[in-house]
């Protein structure tokens, strides 16, 4: 099965089906993400604006583990061997990290490849479904429906590309949307 593109806009006004709905939608932030990174040369995206001090580079490899820990590791219940390795190695700091040596394109491809994993999870599987136990959630209690985890990862893209269109305008790269 091969994985379609990422669609250029947001999912056509006259679609109705919540699950086509959710992953369009996650699709379309996934694609302004990628978009508004590369509006920053080289060096603007391993440079930090905000006083938190996160670089947009940092913000991919974040999001890029964002999915799986709540696709794979979460909704799947895969075994992943360092779900939270955005943070680095230190914890304490409680910041998002890029590995000292690893590229733009290292980082980009990594994203790039938890996508089309993150896709083929959610594909098959029916909004009402629980994620499985055992791996993020150790109980069924604990275990929350394809839908809630799509709707989470709809508002934390939402929110985290808000925040890159501002870095990108303070980087002089122009306004978001």
């Amino acid at each position: 099965m091969s994985i379609p593109p990422l669609p250029e806009g947001e999912p056509a006004p006259t679609l109705a089906d919540p699950h086509e709905l959710l992953e369009g939608y996650l699709d379309y932030y996934r694609r302004a993400l990628l978009r508004k990174a590369a509006a920053l040369p080289e060096e603007e995206l391993r440079a930090g604006h905000l006083p938190s001090g996160w670089t947009p580079l940092e913000l991919v490899r974040h999001l890029q583990y964002v999915e799986q820990r709540w696709l794979n590791w979460g909704f799947a219940a895969e075994q992943v061997p360092d779900p939270w390795g955005d943070r680095g190695m230190d914890d304490a700091a409680d910041r998002w990290q890029v590995p000292a040596g690893m590229s733009t394109r290292q980082v980009l491809d990594a994203y790039a490849a938890q996508c089309d994993r993150s896709r083929r999870v959610t594909s098959a599987a029916k909004l009402d479904q629980r994620a499985s136990v055992g791996g993020r959630f150790p109980t069924e209690e604990e275990a929350p429906t394809l839908a809630w985890i799509l709707f989470h990862l709809l508002q934390e893209y939402a929110r985290h590309v808000g925040q890159l269109d501002v870095v990108v305008e303070l980087a002089g790269g122009g306004t978001g949307e």
